[in-house]
């Protein structure tokens, strides 16, 4: 048995209805529970388990796809050690409906409804990695400083008319008004190496996925169960040295003089000003965010192909 929590937004979609149907008297037993307001994902979450249903597909965007993991890794840390142990059995898969789905996109989950369906029912579940900011969790991308605040400033109208290219529009027309974030970061390398650096920075990506912002190839090497998360960091430059950081952020083999790269356990991120970090798309604001990797956390329905698994 498994069980849809379907982003409310989506709740009237004729295909998804038609695709449940089908898959139903195929013999598939599929609950359906829609969302309505904030906690109903970790209420369902709990009801599946308190249930014995250990598949719990999640069918929305990148943002429903992360409230799922955050409800889960949340229950687990307050749950007796019974529903504890039925937590960790659960599977998570994607039915992507959301505007860019980058997670399910570099995951390589299918975008047509009935497929990913079939794929989150009949799939095989690989336990991966999710991490941790702050008391919150993620899956895919924690995105900071102006490539957070794009992300929120971006109008849903204008998501829905351009899809993924919505926030490259955005993000040049508020590039004109950015102000750098004053402030510094301390991580953990893979190698144990523990580096620090202060100054003024734009942005930066820390990254248990692939891709963010509409498609955006942010981290190309990410594997979900590497226990690693892969960062790069922008730093404040000036308008002469725009092309030298063009031409670094597309060499993503290399660290420049203003793009900082790395794979890291744990980063923490402190600033000056309250600074914007979005969570698969979720907004936080803190003047300092920890961040660190959890091997292991889930287990996720992926194609047996899948270019994300080590």
């Amino acid at each position: 048995m498994a069980m849809l929590i379907l982003n409310g937004k989506k709740a009237g979609l004729t295909e998804i209805r038609q695709s449940v149907n089908t898959l139903r008297q195929q013999g598939y037993s599929i609950e359906v529970r829609c969302t309505w307001e904030s906690g109903d994902v970790a209420r369902f979450v709990k009801e599946a388990t308190l249930s014995n249903i250990t598949r719990i597909i999640a069918g929305g965007g990148d943002g429903t796809v992360n409230e799922l993991v955050d409800a889960i890794a949340t229950l687990k840390q307050d749950a007796d050690e019974m529903l504890v142990t039925q937590l960790n059995k659960s599977e998570i898969a994607i039915l992507p409906l959301g505007t860019a789905n980058d997670f399910a996109t570099a995951c390589q989950i299918p975008t047509g409804v009935e497929a990913a369906l079939e794929l989150a029912l009949t799939g095989k579940a690989y336990s991966i990695d999710i991490a941790q900011a702050n008391e919150r969790y993620f899956i895919n991308v924690a995105s900071a400083g102006f490539g957070a605040q794009v992300t929120v400033d971006t109008p849903v109208e204008l998501k829905d008319l351009l899809g993924g290219q919505a926030y490259f529009i955005s993000g040049l027309v508020q590039t004109l008004n950015f102000s750098p974030y004053q402030g510094k970061f301390t991580a953990q390398l893979a190698n144990g190496q523990q580096i620090s650096q202060e100054g003024a920075g734009l942005l930066g990506a820390i990254c248990n996925g692939r891709l963010a912002g509409g498609g955006q190839n942010l981290a190309p090497n990410a594997l979900l169960n590497d226990g690693l998360l892969n960062v790069f960091l922008v730093s404040h430059f000036p308008s002469t040295a725009l092309k030298q950081v063009i031409d670094e952020l597309i060499d993503t083999s290399i660290n420049g003089e203003y793009v900082t790269r790395m794979q890291v356990t744990n980063i923490v991120l402190e600033s000056t000003q309250p600074l914007p970090v979005n969570l698969d798309g979720e907004p936080t604001l803190n003047k300092k965010h920890t961040i660190s990797i959890i091997p292991n956390a889930v287990n996720l329905v992926l194609p047996d192909d899948s270019p994300v698994l080590g």
